[in-house]
């Protein structure tokens, strides 16, 4: 298969710092399993012009949006879970620093009036007006879980949407501090003995920061991008499989889908879902993403032979639905694709194999398959190292899961990663 491709070690971007790939409002939020925006802005330059129409329809929190209008691109981007919408709304909106500082101060004074005077009076209107979900019970202490509230009510008092959205970014960063989540652990574990951060302190702290990033985007974008930016991007929330785009009208796809057996990551938006009123039970939000167990479908064509191997070879069991509909959907994702993209443009899926049980699931391989059935020849296909990305490295050979780095067992999960670089015919 892909095995004997040589690394490129020039799409490892080894050279780059944790504050270059951070720069501008990549830093607002901490996402999972997202690649650099070297990577795409990269993809981006060396397949498309300036001007035209760059589609990520797994956009997540937006990386190559931004990268789109950063490289004078129009971006439109999906995403089927509300948070990344929030977020990729975020970063790909500069604000004037001016408007953004002064509503700053206010809201400053106002969290500091609210939090030290008639605390109770403030209480009891957030809990008024907001919905609190019981799991916010169960990882928040009484005292943080009051103070955040007042925070939420008061930043939704903002009447400019944009900035709005801004610090309710600002708010979701600060959730896991705030919570008995355990700090340095991505998987769903409390810790009863964590230090409990001063709410205020800490979302003042993170807006700072944000307000830095966001000065330094407006900086960089050009006077044309700048004061248009809605006629330089175009983002929704909705499936991966309903592009807001005409037919034929894209140059390049550049996109990261998910894993087929990553799915731990949907675990790490739950705070933020919870607080904002997007989640009502974690099952149900999992069965929104590609290759739910879930799905029900009379019939599936896979469009590939090696994906239909890979499914038998797994069984028929939930694992192997899985498999089976996260195949079935990617395809439908590239029929998609092609349907939007121009005679000639490239879909750039980035994506790495992994195992289960044994079982090698070579999700690249399968997908080089399914998009030739429909009409995409291979340009090119690249192998990467991947330095870091915010998943677990290790997963357990016998259950799958993704596991400590001092388990027994362990397989590295991502250890590389392709980038498939295919034409439309």
């Amino acid at each position: 298969m892909f095995d004997n491709i040589a690394l490129d070690k020039s799409w490892s971007f080894t050279n780059c710092s944790a504050k270059d790939t951070s720069y501008i409002t990549h830093s607002y939020y901490t996402y999972p399993a997202k690649f650099i925006p070297q990577l795409a802005s990269r993809l981006i330059a060396e397949h498309s012009q300036k001007g035209e129409l760059i589609i990520d329809p797994f956009m997540g929190s937006g990386t190559t949006i931004v990268e789109s209008i950063v490289n004078q691109r129009v971006g439109i981007g999906t995403d089927i879970n509300e948070i990344a919408y929030l977020v990729a709304k975020a970063k790909t909106t500069p604000i004037k620093s001016t408007e953004l500082a002064k509503e700053f101060v206010q809201l400053e004074i106002d969290l500091i009036s609210r939090f030290n005077g008639k605390k109770d009076f403030y209480l009891e209107k957030a809990y008024e007006k907001l919905n609190f979900h019981e799991r916010i019970d169960y990882w928040y202490k009484p005292t943080q879980k009051e103070n955040l509230a007042i925070l939420l009510y008061r930043i939704l008092e903002i009447e400019n949407e944009s900035i709005k959205n801004f610090f309710l970014v600002a708010f979701a960063q600060i959730l896991k501090t705030c919570s008995i989540w355990l700090q340095k652990s991505i998987k769903p574990t409390r810790d009863f003995k964590k230090k409990e951060y001063d709410v205020l302190v800490t979302f003042l702290q993170q807006t700072k920061k944000m307000l830095k990033k966001n000065d330094a985007f407006c900086k960089i974008l050009p006077q044309n991008v700048l004061g248009n930016i809605e006629n330089f991007r175009k983002i929704a929330c909705q499936d991966a499989r309903n592009v807001p785009c005409e037919n034929e009208k894209a140059s390049l796809i550049v996109t990261s889908p998910p894993y087929v057996t990553s799915y731990e990551y949907a675990d790490l938006h739950q705070l933020p879902l919870y607080w904002l009123g997007h989640l009502d039970e974690l099952a149900q939000f999992r069965k929104k993403f590609i290759g739910s167990s879930a799905t029900q479908r009379e019939e599936i064509e896979l469009h590939s032979d090696l994906a239909n191997e890979i499914v038998s070879k797994l069984g028929n069991n939930k694992k192997g639905r899985e498999v089976r509909n996260y195949f079935a959907d990617m395809y439908e994702t590239f029929v998609e694709m092609h349907r939007v993209l121009k005679p000639k443009g490239k879909a750039c899926i980035v994506i790495g194999n992994t195992n289960f049980k044994g079982v090698e699931i070579l999700n690249a391989e399968v997908f080089v398959e399914q998009m030739q059935t429909i009409g995409f020849r291979v340009f090119d296909i690249i192998k990467r190292e991947i330095p870091s990305k915010m998943l677990p490295s290790t997963r357990d050979s016998n259950t799958g899961q993704f596991a400590k780095v001092t388990d027994a067992n362990l397989t590295l999960a991502y250890p590389t990663e392709y980038i498939l670089i295919m034409q439309k015919q």
